[in-house]
């Protein structure tokens, strides 16, 4: 296999929440920034991996995948939360969980309060107790977002059109992340879920398994594909117990109605190294060539790498390599869709060494 195409857009930029917001006195960091993005685009292109522009596929297939409400939400949330008086960042405060009303509650369509209709966090904890319990996350809303997440989208979609002209693999350098997005909903720094979109669109060519090596569980796109029988879903993450989402991502999952058995989670403990890991991930691609999908999609988390700083693994730059060769044996073409990973100064080797593990693989 040649060099790998990897799809990236500079209007990633354009979504660039403060690195930190105050909370009272507290203040919490936002590692979900531009420089993430930038780090691997220049590493991979060094290792000699062309860049390919993303083309425009229209709103069609973010819509199979998300919402009407949702994608309308997103797109003028910020400019309507400016009008009203709001600061820069928008972060709601307020959330419709379930029991808070009779009948399960309502759009409040406007106002203060929407923003918590559709988004289920503010600053997601994610940092394990070994990591001194460093404050989380939040996932703001500021001018550019709908726009960069626009463009994510059409990066994994643009990707998915090379792997279904004909590329054994292509990379999607998407940005922001997007597996924590599910069908009506936004938070974990995601706001569209980009390997589900990509995946719905490569359905078309058949079954697909989508194997998430992030850190911490999809629960967007274990919601998206629950009941459909033609999407495999698998995903290796940290125990939920102790780490983002929390309340998604055990064994029990497996999927719903005709989708039953079509979801798997593996959680695994705080520590695991490449030895651990490439055994789980043994134990993934096992039940993903069961399925014999036409397609594999990974959503690809550099959070797992030891020196991540919202992650709790031990996962090695070494380790990224034989995890490459591990989803290439699959025998599959193959989408890499860029998710979380927040240790700067090892993103673009940590990415190198994924992709000559899938080439060489």
């Amino acid at each position: 296999m040649g060099p790998m195409p990897v799809v990236a857009s500079d209007a990633h930029r354009e979504h660039d929440p403060p690195y930190e917001v105050n909370y009272g006195e507290v203040v919490r960091p936002v590692y979900e920034r531009p420089e993430r993005a930038e780090r691997v685009r220049d590493a991979l292109a060094a290792a000699g991996h062309p860049l390919v522009e993303p083309r425009q596929h229209g709103t069609a297939p973010v819509l199979a995948v998300h919402e009407p409400a949702l994608v309308e939400f997103l797109e003028g949330a910020w400019p309507a939360w400016r009008a009203a008086g709001g600061p820069e960042a928008l972060i709601p405060d307020t959330f419709a969980i379930p029991g808070l009303a009779r009948g399960g509650g309502r759009d409040p369509g406007g106002g203060v309060g929407r923003p918590g209709w559709f988004c289920f966090d503010t600053a997601t904890s994610g940092v394990a107790v070994s990591k001194q319990n460093q404050p989380g996350r939040p996932t703001p809303l500021v001018a550019g977002s709908f726009g960069a997440a626009a463009a994510a989208a059409e990066v994994a979609l643009t990707a998915a059109d090379l792997v279904a002209d004909g590329a054994p693999a292509a990379y999607a350098l998407c940005r922001p992340p997007g597996h924590h997005a599910g069908p009506g909903y936004y938070g974990g720094f995601c706001l569209l879920n980009n390997a589900a979109i990509a995946a719905r669109a490569l359905g078309r060519l058949g079954r697909v398994a989508v194997v998430d090596v992030d850190f911490h569980h999809g629960n967007g796109t274990q919601d998206i594909f629950w009941e459909d029988p033609e999407v495999l879903y698998v995903s290796l993450h940290g125990d939920p117990a102790g780490h983002y989402p929390h309340f998604t991502g055990a064994a029990d999952e497996a999927g719903g109605g005709p989708g039953r058995g079509a979801t798997r989670n593996l959680s695994l403990p705080d520590g695991t190294g490449d030895d651990a890991y490439l055994e789980a991930l043994a134990e993934a691609m096992a039940l993903v060539a069961a399925f014999d999908p036409a397609t594999l999609v990974v959503s690809a988390g550099f959070d797992t790498f030891a020196g991540d700083p919202i992650g709790a693994f031990a996962v090695t730059t070494e380790g990224f390599g034989r995890i490459g060769a591990a989803l290439a044996a699959a025998g599959r073409p193959t989408l890499v869709v860029q998710e979380g990973g927040y240790a700067l100064d090892a993103l673009g080797a940590n990415a190198v060494a994924l992709l000559a593990g899938i080439q060489g693989g």
